[in-house]
């Protein structure tokens, strides 16, 4: 699976290509979108081919982001603003390049992080005559049924570390408005008691000056 890269992003669009680069043989990319940017990615895909794409969006603002699919003669697949997360089935209509896009341009000041598992076809056989006319052998049907339950196992296992990273996200932004909102009230009930002491000083200060004036 070859993905390319392009976008609207500056220079963090220039890490995240240098990050599909790396990463170019693997079909799950998580990536840094900035605001006002938008990054799409391209594949070529043959005719026929079942795809599917997932994605959400782990951290930033409301956890949303805008997604759009294109096929090769620029007809829109799939198209969704602001969503936190959604998955997505098509088939190739024909041969060439999809270009599918995220894009946080609604967004003036919150950068996202995003995850995105392009699947483009289907997996191969375990055995290269599990597609043969006679019955697998038991020991072929067993390693067959662990193979599904492990690729469930990762599937589920993926699915919990990006809960994990939004939870974790969520509960250090919370923490860090629970520490502004403390300083801000620590800062308030300084500046009231500074307020009293001052205003206690003055009621004894004119009790002082009225007590002078009569015995004068």
């Amino acid at each position: 699976m070859l993905l390319r890269g392009y976008g609207t992003a500056g220079p963090w669009g220039w890490l995240t290509l240098l990050l599909v680069a790396c990463v170019a043989w693997a079909s799950e990319i998580t990536f840094e979108l900035p605001d006002n940017a938008k990054q799409c990615f391209y594949e070529e895909i043959v005719q026929g081919t079942k795809c599917t794409l997932e994605f959400q969006v782990i951290t930033g603002g409301h956890y949303d982001v805008d997604c759009q699919l294109e096929g090769p003669d620029g007809s829109v697949l799939y198209k969704e603003m602001k969503k936190q997360y959604d998955s997505f089935t098509f088939t190739a209509y024909r041969n060439g390049t999809y270009k599918f896009c995220f894009s946080n341009e609604f967004s003036t000041f919150t950068h996202k992080t995003v995850y995105f598992d392009f699947q483009v076809g289907e997996d191969p056989p375990l055995f290269p005559s599990e597609n043969r006319a006679t019955a697998l052998t038991q020991m072929e049907s067993a390693c067959v049924s662990i193979h599904e339950a492990l690729k469930s196992v990762i599937d589920y296992q993926t699915h919990f570390r990006l809960r994990e990273a939004q939870g974790r996200s969520r509960a250090e932004d919370l923490n860090t408005r629970v520490a502004y909102w403390s300083i801000g009230e620590a800062i308030i009930l300084l500046v009231v008691s500074i307020g009293q002491v001052f205003l206690l000083k003055s009621f004894f200060s004119d009790k002082r000056t009225t007590t002078t004036h009569v015995a004068s």
